[in-house]
């Protein structure tokens, strides 16, 4: 791993616009072209695409086109995942999301973060968080995730909400900022 990659995962202040991203930045746009390009029918090609792209791919996963992430090393998802259209993974630190999760259209994860000093955001520092997913959540459309996150498993968030704090597994969380309003009952196997 590269020293500005090292930096990015740990959560260390890295330059936005390093030299060192621009390689990592045009790999994943050439592969994102070439996903977001399939017929909608073209699960295998996608699939084969994913595993090139992403850090890590569990089976039967399905990522529905348009996808769009930063760089792609840092996602990890889960088998059987499900990732409807229009996702946006801003991948500056690790996203990790668990097995038989479900993200209904458009849902946005970001690692991203930008420092409150207008003269370090002008100079393109920032750092990042880690956003987790665990297993058997499910985010409805439109649901966007900050930096820093993690969605507890098996807890459903509602279409619309920003997730700004950790959310407690067995939660059902609406909102902007997304805040539990009841909890259900893990399922007995």
């Amino acid at each position: 791993m590269d020293e500005v990659k090292a930096r990015m995962a740990a959560g260390q202040p890295y330059l936005a616009n390093d030299p060192l991203l621009r390689p990592h930045r045009k790999r994943c746009e050439n592969l994102l072209d070439r996903f977001n390009a399939t017929a909608l029918g073209d699960q295998r090609e996608r699939s084969v695409i994913l595993q090139e792209l992403l850090g890590s791919v569990g089976t039967g996963v399905r990522v529905m086109p348009r996808f769009l992430c930063e760089f792609g090393f840092f996602i990890e998802i889960g088998e059987r995942s499900r990732i409807n259209f229009d996702a946006v993974f801003l991948d500056c630190a690790p996203i990790t999301i668990g097995a038989d999760v479900r993200m209904g259209p458009r849902c946005q994860l970001y690692t991203a973060n930008h420092p409150d000093s207008a003269a370090l955001r002008h100079g393109m520092w920032e750092n990042a968080k880690p956003v987790v997913v665990e297993d058997g959540a499910w985010l409805g459309g439109g649901v966007i995730v900050l930096p820093g996150v993690t969605i507890g498993a098996r807890t459903i968030v509602g279409a619309g909400s920003v997730v700004a704090k950790d959310l407690p597994p067995d939660a059902v969380a609406v909102g902007n900022p997304a805040r539990v309003v009841r909890t259900v009952a893990p399922d007995v196997q």
